[in-house]
């Protein structure tokens, strides 16, 4: 008879890489959406009358929208499960980019950024948790990471593509726009061959379910370490997320996401702006360098993030990246010491990214890890879509190194609060993530009426919670 092993103690196996490579296309696609309108938009600037207020609500449409998509993916996901929005939500993604071609006002362009960004917003939760939830314990951050990396490389690809089509005529910034759309087609056979996550079902209390898509994938041997499903939760996610027991971790989630991407987008967003603010003659090219050690950073991120604690990388890459920008902000290197320095910065940031994929999937169990990672990421959008908005202002009434001054408080801040409140994760047991407190914890599963279940502890004990 053959041994039975935890699904979350499986070596590494073709399926667990091809889970993760299907999540690539929306990752690609948002960091492609993202990275592209800096260059569009300076180019439609023209054609489509935008002034600065109209370049900065068309810069952070798209992370509005991706602000109230997380918000109402987050739920749903957790209620109805992650398989049907990331089936289909690239296909969707696909059609509303290749509109982007076609419009003739600033008015109709901020509404199908909008759009986008509600469609990346609902694949930024399912993707997450769909990935985390089948990924062995082991190697987890790096398969997560990878989606970072396809984040990162649309990003880059998006300005290396602007570069490049930059001269071809007049609409080239249309077709910038409207490529965002192929990846996402690329990725959508992947897509339809994933299915719906055990560790959702078993927690649905869809047992044979998860079971039969466990043995049919991984083999008759493989079992999930919960063993018995629990009941219905009576209370909302949003009054869960900001229970005593979960309090804290969603508050680390908010905070560390949100700081780490205020500087990234507002200062990625408009990198030519900022090149050009900081006296570099060849912005693009300035903004290329920049672009370029984004990717190198997510690859190095990649690399390390199962080998340094979680709190070890989150705390070194935020005081690291306040360091960098720093020196940038308040001392005087010349046009290439200046890129040089924004490249590091950059490289850092980007290799930090990481831990906005694999950490908030670590920090909530599996009934609220779509809600949880939804609040997440919608908070980090709220913040970057304010400072993207509000970047090119301030360069403008307050100068440069003011607006970077304020980047480098914001990640101080971010770095402190995490060295205070941010929980270790990486060796978590994510069918079933531990409490705070074993008394906080009994008192919600007797008010709740929640039946018990057996689960492992990443010794391999068998202990009784809930």
């Amino acid at each position: 008879m053959s041994k039975q092993v935890l699904l979350e103690d499986l070596p590494l196996r073709p399926f667990h890489v091809g889970v993760a490579f299907s999540g690539t296309g929306g990752q690609f696609s948002d960091g492609f959406v993202l990275g592209i309108i800096g260059i569009a938009v300076s180019m439609a600037a023209g054609p489509l009358h935008l002034d600065a207020l109209w370049m900065g609500l068309l810069g952070a449409a798209s992370l509005a929208g991706l602000f109230f998509g997380s918000m109402l993916a987050g739920p749903i996901a957790d209620k109805y499960g992650r398989r049907t929005i990331f089936a289909y939500d690239m296909l969707l993604f696909a059609v509303v980019s290749a509109a982007q071609y076609f419009v003739t006002s600033p008015s109709q362009l901020l509404v199908l950024r909008l759009v986008l960004g509600l469609i990346l917003g609902a694949d930024y939760v399912v993707s997450k948790s769909l990935v985390t939830e089948y990924s062995p314990r082991r190697y987890r951050g790096r398969l997560l990471s990878v989606l970072a990396a396809a984040w990162a490389a649309g990003y880059v690809g998006a300005y290396l593509a602007g570069f490049a089509m930059r001269d071809i005529g007049p609409d080239a910034w249309r077709l910038m726009l409207a490529a965002s759309g192929v990846p996402a087609l690329l990725i959508l056979p992947f897509r339809l061959i994933v299915p719906e996550s055990p560790m959702w079902l078993m927690k649905r209390g869809r047992g044979d379910e998860a079971l039969a898509i466990i043995h049919r994938r991984f083999g008759g041997e493989v079992m999930l370490s919960t063993t018995a499903a629990v009941s219905q939760q009576h209370k909302g996610a949003w009054s869960q997320l900001f229970s005593p027991r979960w309090r804290k971790n969603t508050l680390v989630g908010c905070v560390f996401y949100t700081c780490q991407v205020i500087p990234y987008f507002a200062l990625g967003t408009f990198a030519p702006k900022v090149l050009e603010a900081l006296h570099v003659k060849d912005k693009f090219v300035g903004g290329l360098v920049y672009n370029i050690l984004l990717f190198v950073g997510a690859v190095i991120g990649l690399l390390i993030i199962d080998r340094l604690s979680r709190r070890t990388f989150l705390l070194g890459t935020f005081y690291l990246a306040a360091l960098s920008l720093a020196v940038l902000t308040y001392a005087s290197f010349g046009p290439m010491g200046t890129m040089l320095v924004f490249g590091l910065f950059a490289c850092i940031l980007s290799a930090a990214a990481n831990l906005e994929f694999v950490y908030p999937p670590e920090l909530f169990p599996t009934h609220l890890r779509a809600s949880g990672v939804g609040l997440a990421v919608a908070s980090s959008r709220f913040g970057s879509a304010i400072s993207t908005f509000l970047l090119p202002i301030a360069v403008q009434h307050v100068g440069i190194h003011t607006a970077l001054g304020v980047c480098v408080a914001v990640l101080l801040f971010g770095g402190v609060f995490c060295h205070f409140m941010a929980p270790e994760t990486g060796s978590e047991n994510l069918s079933d993530v531990k409490s705070e407190s074993v008394v906080e914890d009994a008192h919600e599963a007797a008010e709740q009426h929640d039946t018990s279940f057996a689960t492992a502890t990443p010794g391999g004990t068998k202990t009784r919670l809930r």
